[in-house]
């Protein structure tokens, strides 16, 4: 069985989890959100539904797909502890922004003097 990771390293399947994020979809909405052949999505989501990341339910003539939390709650229990090398970034990234927000004034010098043009001498 393939881990977590491999299977979310499809990007066919990543497709298909970010339209399930939004609300459950039919394998006909999927094929038409993303272009895909029936064949293809049908083969992704049995990949993902027998990891555990998808489940589905009939729905008269149709099956519906929906996200399953659990694999998602372990793969964020894996990068918790790499989350501190962004998070410094983003609390930065974050800093910088709110001063681009709330700028303060630009200090303002005196006018310089304008020089005058001196007559030019005839010879």
């Amino acid at each position: 069985m393939e881990t977590a990771f491999e299977i979310l390293a499809e990007p066919n399947r990543r497709a298909i989890l970010s339209l399930l994020v939004m609300s459950q979809q039919s394998v006909g909405e999927i094929e038409r959100r993303l272009g895909m052949s029936q064949p293809t999505v049908s083969k992704h989501l049995r990949v993902l539904r027998e990891a555990g990341f998808v489940e589905s339910t009939v729905d008269a003539q149709r099956r519906l797909y929906r996200l399953r939390p659990e694999p998602f709650q372990e793969v964020d229990a894996w990068l918790a502890p790499f989350r501190q090398f962004w998070s410094a970034h983003v609390d930065a990234l974050e800093r910088h922004l709110d001063e681009m927000d709330d700028p303060a004034p630009a200090p303002t010098s005196p006018p310089t003097p304008s020089k005058k043009k001196r007559p030019r001498r005839l010879q």
